[in-house]
C-alpha cells in the first residue's frame, strides 16, 4: 500500500506543489461518498487561476502606465498639456475634502503624473485630503473620512451558518441511497404492517442518518470557527504612523487616506500611497504583478502600490488610497477563496480511503449478491419463486440497506478528515504556546524535524541588548561601573554624532510625554548609550543635512550615512561588523583625541579588545567615520576605504531562560540544533557552548570560509557543523539546500530579516520571528514564533509529532473497524445469508469510527515521551509495520470472537425460541461495540504497553468514551424497536464488556512482538 500511495499520492509536497500534481490526486479518488465534505480543506484551483490572471492583468497595466509615465513626465518638462476640468462631487465637497477618493487612486494605480500635477503634486494632494505631512491625520472627524474612502480591508468570504454544514453532510451519497431506502421502507412497511408497526426500520434508519448528519456537522462548524479565528491572527500586521504628530503602532487595517507611514526594510507596503521622503527605497513588485524586477522609488517616481515589499531603503508615504479600491485588495479577495494547499498527509489518506472504498464497494456488491442469491434460492426450494410479498421486498431492501452501510463503514472519508481536526487543534493550542502556523503542512512537517537552523540573536538570546563594554579611543571602559566621561571633547562630539545620525532607529516623546526609542534592539541599545553620554537625538538630527542613507544590510553587514555639516564639510559615518569596519579603517583617534595612523600595533590591540569583547558572548560594533569631497551627490555610494575608526561597542544579549534545557530535549529527541548566525565567530561560539549546541567534536566555521570550500569537503564538513557565523543570507540558503537536498535531513530554519527569505522558502519548515520579523520574512515563513523564542520552536517540534502520532492512531483505530466489519458482514451473508450487523447498527458504528473516534484520538495533546523518539525524517512510512501488527492482530481477535458468538452464541448463552436470532444479534452488536470501544483505548499508544497513562487529563477523550458507552446502552436497552435490539440481560452485558476489556491484554501481547523498524540509510553521493 506504501508503495502505491507514493507512487500516485506522493506528488504533493508540504511547500510549492505544482498545480498538476494538485489536480492529479483528485482524479486518483474514485470513490467518495461525499465531494464537498471530502474536499472542503483542499486548494480551490480556480481560484488560484483566477488570481494568477490578475497578476498578469497587474504587471501589464503596471508596463503600459510607467512607459505612459515616462512619457507625460517628459512632456509635462515643457509645460504643454491642458488637464481636463476635474469635477469635486458633492458628497466629498460637503465633507470638507478636495478630492474624491477614485481620482485620488487613479493617480497612483496609473502612475499619473499629469493629475498628480494637476492637483498640485504630493504636498498639493496631502492638502486636498486634509492631512498634514508632518504631523499626519488628527483624530477628529476619522469616521466622516472613513465614510467617504472606505477602509482598509478586503472583502471576505461570509462565515458559513451551521445549517450550511448540515446541509453538505446531507450531499454523502451513501446517506442519500439508505434515506431513499427509508422511504421506501416506510412506503411498503406501513403499506404491509400498517402505522406504527411497519414504519419501524424505515423511521430507524432516518434517524440514525440525522444522528450522523448533526455529529458530522457540528464538528465540521467547530473547525471551520477554529480556522476563522486563526485566519484573523494571521492577518493581524502593524506599522508605524504619525498621527496626531506622535508616531505609533497601528494596525494596517486602522489606516485611512491621509496617514503618514513610515516604511523599512522588509515592511509591506500597507495601502496605495505617495512618497514624501526617504532614502534608496527600492520595491519589489513580484507579489502584486509576478515582476521580479525592483523598482525604484523616489519623488520623481513617487506611486507606491499595497500589497508591494520594501526591499531596501526606507521612507515615508502618504495614504492615499485603501481596501477594495486598490488593486491588492482585489487580488486578496480572490486569493483568501483559494485556500491553502493540501497537506502531503491529507492526499495520503485519501489514498487510503480510496483504497479500502473501493474494496468496500467490491464487498458490498458480492455481499448483496450472496443476500439475493439466498433468498431466491429459499424461494425456488419453497416453490413460491412466482410469488412475491411485501415482505420479500422489504427483506430485498434490508439487503439492499446492509450493502450500502457496508460502503458507509467501508470507505473511511473520516480519514482525511481526521487530519484537518488534528492540524485545527494544534494550530488553535499552538497559538496559545506563542507559535502562529500559517500553513497547515507545517503542523506535519515540523514533526518529523531532523535539523533546526536558528538565529542567534532574539531567539537563543533575549533581544534585550545593552552597551556594557565600549572601547573609544583606545580606552577599554566598563559601563556597568563607570560612565564614559573620560573621552576627549572632540572624540565625544564625533560619536554623538555618529550614534544619532547613523541609525535605524529614533528618540520620540510618545502621547503619553515619555522618551520612547524605535528601532531593533541593537539600535536602541546604542541609542541608549548616546543618550547617556549627555547627547540629544533631535538636536543632533537638526544641526545637519541628511546627503545619503545606506540601511543596514545583512550581506555587507553594515550601515552608513552622509552628512553635511553646518561649515560645509561632508562626512560619511559608517557603523557595522567591528572586523569588516576596521579593516577599512587606515586611522584612528588616540587616547588624546588625535586623529592617527592606525598601525599595526594599534590594529593588533584593537583586534585584541575585539576578542575579548566577543570572548564575553558580547556583540561588538564598529564606529568609523571619514571626510568627503564637496562634490557629493545624493547617487554618490558611500565610500567602502579609508575611515578613521571611533570606536568598538560591546553589546550584552544574555540567553534566553530555558534554552539550554530545550536545546537538550532536541538533541534527545534526535534533532540537530544548529547556530546559523551573522555575529563574530567567538560571540556565536560562547553562546552556543552556554546554549549546549557547540559539543567537543563539532565544527564552528565563518560564512566566507564556509563559501570557499567544495563540493566534497562540504559533504564532510557541513554533518559536523554547529555554528555559522558572519553569515550572508546566501550562506544560510546553501547550507539548507544541502541538508534538504544531499544529506535527506528534514530541515527548520528561523529568520526575521527580508535577506532571510529565500532560505526561509527552501526549508521544509520557514520559522520568522513575530517581534523582530519583517513582513517579508513573516510572508515567506510557514509559522511564525510570536515569542521571537527558540523553547517556542521545540514546542512547535513537539505538536508536529503529536500531530503525526494522533493520526497515526486514528488510522490504526479506523482500519481496524474497516477489516472487522467487511469481514463480519460478508462471511456472514456467504455463510448464513444473513447479515449479523443492520444498516442502523452499522451507522452507529461509523460514528463510533468517524467523526467520535477523530476527536477522541486525534486531539491528544502532546507528552514528553514524544520528545524521546527519534524523528520520522524525509523516507518514513507513515503506516508503520507497528500499526500493521497492531491492526491485524485486534481484527483476527475481533472476527474470531464474532465468528463463535454466531456458531455458538446460541447454545452457551441457552437461546432458544422466536427472539433467539434478535438477542444472539444485539449480543454480537454490543460485543462489536465494546471491542471498538476498548481498542480505541488501546489505540492511544501503538508501541508503549500502559495505554492508560495520562487518559484523564485528555477531556475530550474521556468524554467521547462516556457517552459511546451511554448511548450504546440506550441503543440497546430503550431503542430495540427502530436498532434492531434486544434488551440483554447483565450477565450479557458484562460479557460484552469482558470481551471487548480482552482486547487490551491481547494489545499488551502485540506490542511484545517485534517488528522490522524501517531505516533508511542515506549516503549524499547517491543523491
Amino acid at each position: 500500500m506504501e508503495s502505491y500511495l507514493k507512487e500516485n499520492f506522493g506528488g504533493v509536497k508540504p511547500k510549492h506543489s505544482t498545480g498538476e500534481n494538485l489536480k492529479r490526486w483528485r482524479t486518483l479518488c474514485g470513490v467518495v461518498k461525499n465531494r464537498k465534505r471530502r474536499f472542503r480543506f483542499t486548494a480551490n484551483l480556480l481560484k488560484r487561476d483566477e488570481a494568477a490572471a490578475m497578476r498578469r492583468s497587474n504587471q501589464e497595466k503596471l508596463r503600459v502606465a510607467v512607459l505612459v509615465s515616462k512619457a507625460a513626465f517628459q512632456f509635462l518638462q515643457g509645460d504643454f498639456f491642458k488637464q481636463e476640468d476635474y469635477t469635486l462631487p458633492e458628497k466629498v465637497k460637503a465633507a470638507g475634502f478636495d478630492i474624491c477618493a477614485d481620482e485620488v487612486a487613479t493617480i497612483v494605480e496609473n502612475h499619473d503624473p499629469k493629475k498628480l500635477k494637476y492637483h498640485g503634486g504630493v504636498d498639493g494632494i496631502a492638502k486636498k485630503l486634509k492631512t498634514s505631512t508632518t504631523d499626519g491625520l488628527s483624530t477628529e472627524g476619522l469616521s466622516r473620512r472613513q465614510e467617504i474612502f472606505g477602509i482598509n480591508k478586503f472583502t471576505e468570504a461570509a462565515q458559513r451558518s451551521f445549517w450550511v454544514f448540515v446541509w453538505e453532510a446531507l450531499q454523502d451519497t451513501t446517506l442519500m441511497v439508505l434515506a431513499a431506502c427509508a422511504f421506501v421502507s416506510l412506503i411498503v412497511g406501513i403499506a404491509t404492517e400498517g402505522w406504527p408497526k411497519g414504519a419501524h426500520d424505515g423511521l430507524g434508519i432516518v434517524a440514525s442518518i440525522l444522528l450522523v448528519v448533526f455529529v458530522t456537522a457540528t464538528s465540521d462548524y467547530r473547525q471551520s470557527l477554529q480556522f476563522k479565528d486563526l485566519d484573523k491572527e494571521k492577518k493581524k500586521i502593524s506599522i508605524q504612523v504619525t498621527r496626531n504628530a506622535y508616531r505609533q503602532k497601528m494596525s494596517i487595517y486602522e489606516l485611512l487616506p491621509g496617514d503618514i507611514v513610515h516604511l523599512a526594510i522588509g515592511d509591506q507596503v500597507p495601502a496605495d500611497g505617495l512618497f514624501l521622503s526617504g532614502f534608496s527605497v527600492s520595491i519589489d513588485e513580484s507579489s502584486l504583478t509576478g515582476e521580479s524586477e525592483p523598482i525604484m522609488v523616489s519623488g520623481d517616481h513617487p506611486y507606491l502600490l499595497s500589497g508591494t515589499k520594501v526591499q531596501d531603503g526606507s521612507c515615508k508615504m502618504l495614504v492615499t488610497t485603501v481596501g477594495m479600491r486598490t488593486q491588492w485588495g482585489k487580488l486578496m479577495a480572490t486569493l483568501s477563496e483559494g485556500g491553502d494547499d493540501e497537506t502531503p498527509l491529507q492526499v495520503k489518506l485519501n489514498g487510503v480511503a480510496s483504497i479500502i472504498g473501493k474494496i468496500g464497494l467490491f464487498f458490498a456488491i458480492v455481499t448483496f449478491a450472496v443476500l439475493v442469491q439466498k433468498l431466491v434460492t429459499r424461494k425456488i426450494l419453497e416453490g413460491s419463486h412466482w410469488r412475491w410479498s411485501g415482505d420479500d421486498a422489504l427483506e430485498l431492501l434490508e439487503y439492499f440497506a446492509i450493502a450500502v452501510t457496508i460502503v458507509v463503514v467501508a470507505v473511511p472519508e473520516g480519514l482525511p478528515l481526521a487530519v484537518t481536526l488534528s492540524l485545527a487543534f494544534a494550530m488553535k493550542k499552538m497559538m496559545n504556546d506563542k507559535a502562529l502556523v500559517r500553513h497547515l503542512a507545517a503542523c506535519e512537517t515540523m514533526g518529523s524535524a531532523t535539523t533546526i537552523c536558528s538565529d542567534k540573536t532574539g531567539t537563543l538570546t533575549t533581544n534585550r541588548m545593552t552597551v556594557v563594554k565600549a572601547c573609544i579611543c583606545t580606552k577599554t571602559m566598563d559601563l556597568t561601573k563607570q560612565v564614559a566621561n573620560e573621552v576627549p571633547n572632540n572624540a565625544l562630539k564625533l560619536l554623538i554624532q555618529s550614534i544619532f545620525t547613523n541609525t535605524g532607529g529614533e528618540v520620540v516623546v510618545n502621547q503619553h510625554g515619555t522618551r520612547e526609542m524605535l528601532g531593533t534592539p541593537t539600535e536602541t541599545a546604542i541609542l541608549e548609550f548616546g543618550l547617556s553620554l549627555g547627547g540629544n537625538f533631535q538636536t543632533e538630527r537638526q544641526k545637519y543635512k541628511i546627503v545619503r542613507v545606506e540601511p543596514f544590510n545583512s550581506t555587507k553587514k553594515l550601515m552608513g550615512v552622509v552628512l553635511q555639516l553646518p561649515e560645509g564639510v561632508i562626512r560619511a559615518h559608517c557603523k557595522g561588523a567591528s572586523e569588516i569596519i576596521l579593516a577599512n579603517c587606515d586611522k584612528m583617534i588616540n587616547a588624546n583625541g588625535e586623529v592617527v595612523n592606525l598601525d599595526d600595533v594599534s590594529l593588533n590591540q584593537l583586534k585584541g579588545t575585539i576578542d575579548k569583547f566577543a570572548g564575553e558572548a558580547l556583540r561588538t560594533l564598529c564606529l568609523a567615520y571619514k571626510d568627503l569631497e564637496n562634490d557629493v551627490s545624493p547617487e554618490t555610494p558611500i565610500p567602502a576605504s579609508g575611515y578613521t575608526c571611533i570606536g568598538i561597542v560591546g553589546i550584552k544579549d544574555p540567553v534566553r531562560p530555558g534554552v539550554k534545557e530545550s536545546v537538550a530535549l532536541c538533541h534527545a529527541a534526535g534533532i540537530t540544533v544548529r547556530m546559523v548566525t551573522g555575529d563574530n565567530i567567538n560571540t556565536a561560539k560562547a553562546i552556543a557552548k552556554e546554549c549546549g549546541i557547540l559539543t567537543d567534536d563539532g565544527v564552528a566555521i565563518e560564512g566566507p570560509d564556509f563559501r570557499e570550500k567544495g563540493l566534497d569537503e562540504l559533504y564532510r564538513l557541513i554533518p559536523k557543523i554547529q555554528v555559522m557565523a558572519r553569515s550572508s543570507p546566501l550562506d544560510k540558503h546553501t547550507l539548507v539546500k544541502h541538508l534538504r537536498t544531499t544529506f535527506g535531513e528534514v530541515v527548520a530554519v528561523t529568520g526575521d530579516g527580508t535577506n532571510d527569505a529565500p532560505a526561509l522558502h527552501e526549508a521544509d519548515i520557514g520559522l520568522a520571528m513575530g517581534i523582530a520579523g519583517t513582513e517579508v520574512a513573516k510572508e515567506s515563513a510557514d509559522v511564525i514564533i510570536l515569542d521571537d523564542n527558540f523553547s517556542t520552536i521545540v514546542t512547535v517540534a513537539k505538536w508536529g509529532r503529536s500531530v503525526y502520532i494522533n493520526i497515526q492512531k486514528f488510522v490504526q483505530f479506523q482500519l481496524t473497524v474497516n477489516v472487522v466489519a467487511l469481514i463480519v458482514n460478508f462471511t456472514s451473508a456467504c455463510l448464513t445469508g444473513s447479515a449479523p450487523l443492520t444498516a442502523v447498527q452499522l451507522l452507529w458504528v461509523n460514528m463510533i469510527m468517524d467523526t467520535l473516534g477523530a476527536l477522541a484520538l486525534a486531539t491528544e495533546p502532546p507528552n514528553d515521551e514524544l520528545m524521546k523518539r527519534p524523528p520520522v525524517g524525509r523516507k518514513g512510512n507513515f503506516i508503520s509495520n507497528a500499526m500493521w501488527r497492531n491492526i491485524l492482530g485486534q481484527s483476527l481477535y475481533q472476527f474470531v470472537v464474532i465468528w463463535l458468538l454466531q456458531s455458538k452464541g446460541k447454545s452457551f448463552f441457552g437461546l432458544y425460541g422466536d427472539d433467539s436470532d434478535l438477542i444472539l444479534n444485539t449480543l454480537i452488536f454490543n460485543a462489536f461495540v465494546f471491542c471498538q470501544l476498548f481498542n480505541e483505548i488501546n489505540s492511544r499508544e501503538m508501541e508503549k504497553e500502559d495505554v492508560t497513562d495520562g487518559i484523564w487529563d485528555n477531556n475530550v477523550f474521556v468524554s467521547v468514551i462516556s457517552a459511546t458507552f451511554v448511548f450504546q446502552v440506550i441503543i440497546v436497552e430503550y431503542l430495540g424497536t427502530f436498532a434492531n435490539t434486544s434488551p440483554l440481560t447483565i450477565i450479557q452485558w458484562l460479557f460484552s464488556i469482558f470481551i471487548g476489556y480482552l482486547s487490551m491484554p491481547i494489545a499488551v501481547y502485540l506490542k511484545r512482538i517485534p517488528v522490522c523498524i524501517e531505516t533508511v540509510d542515506l549516503d549524499p553521493l547517491d543523491y
